[in-house]
């Protein structure tokens, strides 16, 4: 058992290159694990492009957000809002995490225990609701004992297994199909303006994503507010992008074999259904059955116990003011509130359900992507008051110019500039409410 926070949120006292091996693991979740291949058929490589922006994100990450960090000496990353704006604007920022992260957490999750549900506990009798239990227990008990450091450390564990896991299975698969199909692999779209994979939409948008869903989540930062000193981050950071990026790609050759090896056995699964397909009913080696069930449940359990130890520092730190006393027992209530969106999201039955909680990343990290580049940009004083009420109203001016983009601007679609637009509507409004010198 962590002894105390600092034991708990391993603040400045872990190895840089621990960290970056960790922060592969805590990127790449099972919904990547998944979805990477079965997203080759539609945009080839074309998420190379978003990497590409993910590269420029770690960068303003690294060399400005990590800086500014350290010299705060946080825990959380929302303390900056308090000291920039103050208490409303550091709640604001606390909560918009917290809504976000355990709504994406139970879903990834829920990915895991359905996996888990379909191919090993269901078959003999056990009931959904235990499984999610087991899981979360499990996630719960890893991390209680040692906060970021038991995270950086299973993170570190899942890393390898997850190559391991896309290595071995894409040399399997690749033994099958013999010289992988080039037409798969086109990287740059410059073709359409208005399609979502449009080189400038996708290079942007993986910038900015980053940025939000890295620099400004207590989640990810955590990890790199744990290394000695920011020049360690900084190595950290730039090392985990660049290890990313090539475990990234393996994925994406996986994907070309996956459809190749389909195409040629009468497989018709696409999508989130390919990689499962293949690997349970393709003919393969049951080894590439038991890989690929590793591979999910290794991306699963520790992107699981990395959420909840995030929310717990968010919460403890940041929305009850760091009191010790009571942290326990908020990460034992962030583990009850987890499996009970989990069941909740069996109950729906809707995938369409689990889109929307990715889809809400864009509207929760755009007020707090807004606030820190307002925060850092400006030297303005607002009403702190007001501040939940722009970030409020941001996310709902970019749901109504979302709904009628085409109408409006001749046929154009938003993606993932949408976050820039909501980050915008945030400055904008932040603006509004500056305080008179």
């Amino acid at each position: 058992m962590a002894k105390n926070n600092k034991d708990f949120y391993a603040t400045r006292s872990t190895a840089w290159w621990k960290v970056a091996i960790a922060m592969i693991g805590s990127c790449l979740s099972g919904v990547t694990f998944v979805s990477v291949p079965g997203m080759v058929d539609v945009s080839q490589f074309g998420y190379l492009q978003m990497v590409l922006g993910f590269f420029l994100g770690y960068l303003v990450i690294a060399f400005v957000l990590c800086p500014l960090y350290f010299k705060l000496n946080v825990v959380s990353v929302y303390e900056y809002l308090d000291k920039r704006f103050g208490m409303s604007a550091h709640k604001t920022g606390a909560w918009f995490f917290f809504i976000s992260k355990i709504l994406g957490a139970s879903a990834r999750l829920f990915l895991v225990c359905a996996t888990l549900q379909l191919l090993l506990l269901g078959p003999i009798g056990v009931p959904f609701w235990i499984t999610v239990v087991l899981s979360v227990l499990l996630v719960w008990l890893y991390t209680v004992r040692g906060g970021v450091k038991a995270v950086i450390g299973m993170d570190i564990f899942k890393t390898l297994c997850m190559l391991a896991a896309v290595g071995l299975t894409l040399f399997l698969v690749g033994k099958e199909v013999g010289k992988l199909d080039t037409s798969y692999m086109k990287v740059f779209h410059f073709d359409d303006v208005n399609h979502p994979q449009y080189f400038w939409k996708q290079l942007l948008g993986g910038m900015f994503t980053v940025i939000a869903m890295t620099g400004l989540d207590q989640d990810m930062m955590q990890r790199t507010l744990a290394c000695k000193n920011v020049k360690d981050s900084q190595k950290n950071l730039m090392v985990s992008i660049l290890l990313q990026a090539v475990m990234i790609s393996l994925f994406l050759f996986l994907g070309v074999a996956l459809y190749q090896y389909a195409g040629l056995h009468g497989i018709t699964a696409r999508g989130d259904q390919l990689f499962p397909e293949v690997a349970w009913n393709g003919g393969l080696p049951k080894i590439v059955g038991v890989l690929f069930l590793v591979g999910l449940v290794m991306a699963g359990f520790p992107a699981g116990g990395s959420a909840l130890t995030s929310l717990t520092t968010s919460f403890t730190i940041d929305i009850l003011g760091g009191k010790d006393s009571k942290r326990a027992w908020i990460h034992s209530g962030m583990a009850v509130l987890m499996a009970v969106t989990i069941i909740v999201f069996n109950a729906l039955n809707n995938t369409s359900v689990i889109d929307a909680v990715y889809r809400l990343a864009s509207y929760t990290y755009g007020p707090l992507l807004g606030l820190f580049t307002f925060g850092m940009c400006f030297k303005n004083t607002v009403k702190d008051r007001w501040v939940p009420v722009v970030a409020i109203v941001s996310p709902i001016l970019c749901l109504v110019l979302d709904r009628h983009s085409e109408a409006w601007f001749n046929g154009y679609h938003f993606s993932y500039e949408l976050l820039l637009m909501n980050a915008a509507f945030t400055i904008i409004g932040l603006l509004l409410i500056t305080k008179k010198k």
